[in-house]
């Protein structure tokens, strides 16, 4: 009979194996079976041969007797090894473990309920119950069936996550193997896991495990077949999880099950693609996906590397380059804007000389005026961002230069809202250190940030500027931006006000993008902010929560020079006749008639050209004498330096003024190679203009 423990077991189909008892009853029909045949064969064959005499007959008959006996006994041998098996395969039917009973070609022929629970019901050969674990799962098996066939068993381990499944198998006949899998708790004391608890299905690396790339395979449904210890640690921190293809990464720009599936089917070649992690917005890993047959079933092989700070870098590039295109049209816009504001300072200076204060027009010709100059100060918030704003700097305690602006500060505040300055390091015994920048742009930037902190407490609150020093001791990551190691004094604004949502935090710092309402902010204030800080080599980042407040936080590197003194504005003198002659060139014709007025009202002869060409074909006339050459830099054809070099060739001794509405920056270089040279820069005034050219020539 059939010990009720197997009951819970499956006999698989087409294997032919049964009980000890049905066996013998099968053994003796089989017997029957043979000497029924045989004997009619006998009588067939003798049938056959009755002429051929019995002396013909006789060895005919023996040698099929013998075969036919042979034939049964081996039968019989055969049908008693497989019911030996299966009667030792019964005492394992209750086994805590999964027991198999297998051919030589791996196909299951019996196995035990923990073996279904474990492996599935659906699963009829040992490759498929393995592929989970290793790479190889044929391969592993002949080679364990080798060593059994010349040993009688063997056993390896499979590594797994704090565990191991241990595969042992034993010889139990010439094409029969019985397999037993323990799972080995590696954590614990090396006992088997508690089986009140089914261990998931867990995919694991086998032959791979300790290799140390981050290797997955998957079949074409997507399911995850192996993930070795690499993987594991990438992925999870070496948890052991079932997974689906598409349940891990994304952002191909179509599903990514189709792109494993056509690779598995050899519909594409595969290669490498950067997939965001599902779940994770800032974690990218580099997906090399190739075709991989394993027991021909087709699958996908994945190659993982991280690829998030390569990821970082490109958004980092891109944002530099959309910043970089922005900064340069804001720049271009500003060295327009400028030639107009000029032009219209410039004529409004010159309708002053002909107004007093007693007449009518002063008003309004001074109302233009001053919109003019508020209008050069917007062109400098765009120069302040596009980094090309021409900038003053000097060594400056920034402990100094709160104090004098707290004043300033205190007047920007409404009735509700309350100012409070803090210097945390001087309490715990730091020294603040000093830093290099432009104080009026430094000024600049604290003002728009406070008055931003103020607007964004409409109900009230406080609002704390504090500064620290901070020592980095490696380089620091934040916000796309790199941090290099070293000494920094930071100085915050921080608020208690709406504060900013999330999706906004990274758009804060775009020019003409603002929270306020339509007509209260231009969105440059904070865009001014960053440039003003980059092009001081600090760095700014924030910090906000939606309801609770925002905190700026600005990063000057200390400056470890020696402290200059600070240059010398050039002394205004007093407006007076001059003498001389000025080669103006100039191609913005309104900029050049104001410029050539204003000189000539001065007592200058002035000489005009529209570009660097012809300013050059009036100095072919050598017995033209100039005193001084002005010029604007940034012109159709030839720039400025470029023309200006050419003709110190015959005309070494005169000094030039350079004009222009970008930054000095872009022309420190050449201005450098120009002797006797200044800078004006756009927009200027009369007095401006008339003051630099006279102090030159004075």
């Amino acid at each position: 009979m059939v010990s009720p423990g197997w009951q819970s077991g499956r006999y698989l189909s087409g294997v032919g194996l049964t009980s000890g008892v049905q066996g013998e009853r099968v053994g003796r029909t089989v017997l029957l079976t043979v000497a029924g045949s045989g004997l009619v064969l006998i009588l067939v064959w003798a049938l056959a041969l009755r002429d051929t005499g019995p002396i013909g007959l006789l060895p005919g008959l023996v040698l099929l007797a013998l075969a036919l006996g042979l034939a049964a006994r081996d039968r019989l041998r055969q049908r008693r090894v497989e019911d030996q098996n299966l009667l030792a395969f019964q005492l394992m039917a209750d086994d805590p473990a999964p027991c198999f009973l297998t051919d030589a070609q791996g196909r299951m022929i019996l196995r035990n309920a923990a073996a279904e629970t474990r492996f599935g019901a659906e699963v009829t050969d040992l490759h498929r119950a393995l592929e989970r674990h290793v790479l190889s799962p044929g391969e592993l098996l002949l080679r364990l069936q080798a060593a059994a066939d010349a040993t009688g068993s063997a056993r390896e381990d499979l590594p797994g996550h704090g565990q191991v499944l241990r595969l042992t198998v034993h010889r139990a006949s010439a094409d029969r193997f019985f397999w037993r899998a323990d799972e080995v708790d590696l954590a614990g004391d090396g006992q088997l896991p508690d089986r009140g608890e089914r261990a998931p299905a867990v995919a694991v690396g086998g032959d791979l495990e300790e290799v140390p790339v981050a290797i997955m395979t998957f079949g074409p449904d997507g399911v995850m077949r192996i993930a070795n210890h690499a993987a594991r640690e990438l992925m999870w921190k070496g948890d052991i999880r079932a997974a689906m293809f598409h349940d891990l990464f994304e952002g191909l720009g179509r599903p990514v099950s189709e792109w494993l599936a056509d690779v598995a089917a050899g519909q594409h070649p595969g290669g490498s693609e950067v997939l965001r992690v599902r779940g994770e917005e800032e974690r990218f890993l580099q997906i090399t996906l190739r075709r991989y047959v394993d027991g021909g079933r087709p699958g996908g092989l994945a190659i993982l590397n991280d690829a998030t700070r390569l990821k970082t870098m490109e958004a980092q590039f891109a944002q530099s380059q959309k910043m970089q295109a922005i900064g340069q049209l804001a720049g271009g816009i500003a060295h327009d804007f400028n030639n107009l504001l000029t032009a219209i300072s410039g004529h409004c200076d010159l309708l002053l000389l002909r107004h007093g204060r007693e007449d009518s027009d002063f008003a309004d010709l001074e109302q233009i005026r001053q919109n003019a100059n508020r209008a050069a100060s917007l062109v400098g918030q765009l120069l302040a961002f596009s980094r090309k704003q021409t900038l003053n700097p000097e060594v400056l305690d920034l402990e100094d230069v709160l104090a004098d602006l707290t004043h300033l500060l205190n007047r920007l505040m409404v009735d509700k809202v309350e100012l409070s300055l803090g210097h945390p390091g001087r309490e715990v015994g730091k020294v603040l250190g000093k830093i290099r920048a432009d104080k009026r742009q430094i000024e600049q930037v604290l003002i728009n940030l406070v008055v931003n902190a103020r607007d964004a407490m409409p109900n009230g609150g406080s609002i704390r500027i504090e500064t620290e020093p901070v020592t980095l001791t490696e380089d620091m990551q934040r916000d796309r931006a790199t941090v290099p190691a070293g000494d920094y004094t930071v100085i915050r604004v921080i608020d208690r006000g709406i504060g900013i949502p999330e999706h906004q935090l990274r758009q804060i710092f775009e020019p003409f993008f603002t929270t306020k309402r339509v007509g209260e902010g231009t969105g440059l204030g904070l865009s001014m902010a960053y440039g003003i800080v980059k092009q001081s080599g600090g760095f700014i980042f924030v910090d906000s929560v939606v309801g609770e407040g925002t905190a700026f936080s600005l990063l000057f590197p200390v400056y470890e020079g020696e402290e200059q003194a600070p240059a010398t504005e050039m002394k205004r003198l007093v407006a007076k006749q001059g003498e001389g002659v000025i080669l103006l060139v100039e191609d913005e014709a309104s900029v050049r008639a104001f410029a050539s007025r204003a000189l000539t009202l001065r007592g200058y002869t002035v000489l005009e050209a529209a570009n660097a060409e012809e300013a050059l074909a009036k100095l072919d006339d050598k017995t033209l004498h100039v005193d001084l050459f002005v010029t604007d830099v940034v012109m159709p054809g030839m720039d400025g330096p470029a023309w200006v070099r050419r003709a110190h060739l015959d005309r070494p001794g005169v000094k030039v003024v350079f004009m222009s509405g970008y930054a000095e920056d872009g022309l420190a270089e050449d201005q450098a190679r120009v002797p006797n040279s200044v800078f004006l820069p756009k927009p200027f005034s009369l007095n401006d203009l008339t003051n630099t050219v006279q102090g030159l020539l004075s």
